[in-house]
């Protein structure tokens, strides 16, 4: 599994993932909504921290800088 997410987009997926978890127990959200904005927080910090997101690699997006070989 290479990388194909560059610094700056692991950042702001850690940073929209963590708020969007946090809106649940806070109570800023309430029912349904707030569990599909849980999920997807999750899935945002998960592919963050990974560095890698599935999605990117299906639509050929790369966002990471070019290594040398």
């Amino acid at each position: 599994m290479k990388l194909n997410e560059g610094k700056l987009d692991r950042i702001i997926r850690f940073v929209l993932g963590l708020l969007l978890i946090v809106l649940w127990p806070f109570g800023f959200t309430q029912g349904t909504f707030a569990v599909v904005l849980a999920v997807v927080g999750a899935v945002l910090v998960a592919t963050s921290l990974a560095g890698f997101c599935p999605l990117y690699a299906v639509l050929g997006i790369k966002t990471c800088p070019l290594t040398k070989s």
